[in-house]
């Protein structure tokens, strides 16, 4: 059994409630089982589910939701239930509940995304840091190159005369 494509669990991650997580039914087709499945055997073991590790999604994320991925309505043979999602720790905690050689060598895939995806935003914070660093230092430079600059505005000033000759007057 081969490990699953990085880019396929790359995006099946959203961003609800400032967390990222992934739909019950994405990781039901990561693990190849029906999502009624999934949720049967989370719904059979909620101790091990508390809610920074799975949620259910409000009236109005799951309309958001539909929206984001295009999802039918209502009625049209789509989805009757609001989705739970897993959070990292949650999908960590799928793999005890799931457990076949499939959803293990999913759940090491679906680890090494949001690895990668914490280093990236480590990443990201590191170059903010520097950009405003940099940002600082430019404007003190830019600060003393306009300082010198009037000062020299003021010399270049006091030193022209007074009076002007117009151009083509002879005195």
């Amino acid at each position: 059994m081969s490990e699953i494509d990085l880019s396929i669990i790359e995006n099946c991650i959203y961003l609800f409630r400032g967390q990222k997580v992934m739909l019950d039914s994405d990781l039901a087709i990561l693990y190849d089982i029906e999502t009624s499945q999934l949720n049967r055997q989370v719904r059979r073991n909620l101790l091990r589910f508390p809610h920074d590790f799975m949620f259910e999604l409000t009236h109005e994320e799951f309309q958001s939701l539909m929206c984001q991925i295009g999802t039918s309505n209502k009625g049209r043979g789509g989805r009757q239930k609001k989705p739970l999602v897993f959070t990292e720790s949650g999908v960590a905690m799928l793999s005890s509940v799931l457990n076949t050689d499939r959803a293990i060598l999913v759940n090491i895939s679906i680890m090494r995304i949001f690895i990668k995806l914490r280093s990236f935003i480590s990443m990201e914070k590191n170059l903010e840091t520097k950009i405003n660093n940099l940002e600082q230092s430019t404007n003190k430079l830019f600060r003393i190159v306009f300082e010198r600059l009037d000062s020299m505005d003021e010399i270049i000033t006091t030193k022209l005369p007074n009076k002007k000759n117009r151009i083509g007057l002879k005195e």
